[in-house]
């Protein structure tokens, strides 16, 4: 993509995604148990032939997780510290994103992202939500995990100013208030009702979702019609 309005994917990483200290330090800010996909890989028809994207990668721990089970595991991430701590441990790695990775190969089982999408404006998200059912085969498989409010605007005050006061005060252990209100002014996370008509118009059924019930967080399991 040449054009001289399509956007710089690695701009849009955050700086702190870009610097080294802070990518070797993110694991244990931001430790994830993935058993719960793993377990479910099976049931979506993922299996040792299976090809599978994550988009998002950041450190590559879900690629780990799930290399034991599938044939191919791309990570994809706008962050070149990321990619390079990737490939440091064994993963097949490539700089990019939603909007700039090149898929190569046979189409993809499933595509995975987690807290990615977010930082692309609603234009953007529905651009890339096209471009990732072009990487997967029909019938294949999107599980999205991110920032997506599902309460009304006019909750919007009260909502975010009770997720500001549960987190933590350690940046060590977690996002903290100062953190996430960085995050609420700067970054995209956007409304359930207005991602989900998008997953729709990219050709997407949503078989499963989920709300967390502090209403910040949202995940889907999609098929690609």
């Amino acid at each position: 993509m040449e054009a001289v309005w399509w956007p710089n994917e690695c701009a849009y990483a955050g700086a702190e995604h870009l610097d080294p200290e802070y990518v070797a330090a993110f694991d244990r800010k931001s430790p994830t148990d993935w058993s719960e996909i793993v377990a479910a890989l099976s049931p979506l028809g993922i299996d040792a032939t299976s090809t599978v994207i994550d988009i998002g990668a950041g450190t590559g721990t879900f690629a780990l997780a799930v290399q034991p089970h599938v044939q191919r595991v791309i990570a994809v991430d706008a962050s070149p510290a990321m990619v390079e701590l990737m490939c440091a441990r064994g993963i097949e790695a490539v700089e990019g994103g939603f909007l700039t990775y090149e898929h190569v190969g046979r189409p993809a089982d499933l595509v995975h992202s987690r807290h990615a999408l977010h930082h692309l404006s609603d234009f953007w998200k529905a651009v890339a939500l096209d471009r990732v059912a072009q990487m997967l085969k029909p019938g294949g498989t999107l599980l999205l995990q991110d920032i997506v409010y599902s309460f009304a605007p006019s909750e919007a005050a009260a909502v975010l100013e009770q997720w500001l006061a549960d987190a933590p005060a350690d940046a060590a252990q977690g996002w903290t208030a100062q953190e996430l209100a960085e995050h609420i002014r700067g970054e995209h996370s956007t409304f359930s009702w207005l991602l989900e008509p998008m997953l729709d118009r990219a050709g997407f059924e949503i078989t499963a979702g989920r709300y967390s019930d502090n209403q910040i967080y949202a995940s889907y399991t999609c098929r690609r019609r």
